[in-house]
């Protein structure tokens, strides 16, 4: 019985006479190594490991300016307009599987119907007198606060399109450049798109020539063939 009670678990004892050993605090042999062969660089945007000489493609400079909206008439028409079918045309060329009519949406409520409010408020406060001044101003900073929210989100979507792209901030920060000339960010944006969804459906048209028709002949052809060749 005092057998089957001993522990199973050894004890270890420090010897009197062994040298000092260096007393060893918890969790310091539990600290990671450094390995150089497996410090890859990833990717940021789809975290695959990147060979050693790659080298981040530069930022281009857009193809178009920030006023060049006469260059294309019809997207300058339908931005001055229609300004929410072309931001709901744009998010559907640059993002797969969105239809054009979810981002016209939110544009058209939040942009024009933001301005259509601050047009009402502003003639109402002329034709009747009688309105609270604080009113209006709360009413007026509720808008401008809208326009800034709007501006972001749509500097967001011109964002994307740099990244897909490798284009520089031009003329500066991508959400400045909405809250500041949203009209003319959104016929850039389509032009850009525009023009370098045309270069890649033209690069990559290929000439396709057909085989050469083949015939199938019989054994009996064969012969004939072979004898008329023959006899000749």
């Amino acid at each position: 019985m005092e057998e089957m009670k001993q522990s199973r678990y050894v004890k270890l004892t420090k010897d009197e006479g062994d040298s000092p050993h260096e007393e060893i605090t918890p969790g310091e042999l539990n600290q990671p190594i450094h390995i150089p062969q497996l410090a890859v660089r990833k990717c940021s945007e789809c975290s695959q490991p990147l060979p050693e000489g790659y080298a981040p493609p530069a930022d281009e400079p857009w193809t178009t300016g920030i006023f060049g909206c006469a260059e294309d008439r019809e997207s300058c028409l339908r931005g001055l307009f229609c300004p929410c079918v072309l931001f709901g045309r744009n998010v559907e060329s640059l993002v797969e599987d969105t239809p054009w009519n979810t981002p016209c949406i939110c544009h058209a409520i939040f942009v024009e119907g933001g301005i259509a409010l601050a047009i009402a408020n502003l003639a109402a406060s002329f034709i009747f007198p009688g309105i609270n001044p604080g009113t209006s101003f709360l009413i007026n900073e509720g808008l401008f606060f809208t326009w800034w929210m709007c501006g972001i989100y749509t500097g967001q979507v011109r964002q994307n399109l740099q990244k897909k792209y490798h284009l520089k901030n031009s003329p500066c920060d991508s959400c400045c450049v909405h809250c500041c000339l949203h009209w003319c960010a959104l016929c850039q944006e389509h032009r850009e798109m525009k023009g370098r969804l045309s270069d890649n459906a033209f690069s990559q048209m290929t000439v396709l020539n057909p085989p050469p028709v083949q015939e199938m002949k019989s054994s009996h052809e064969k012969d004939n063939l072979e004898t008329s060749s023959s006899s000749a």
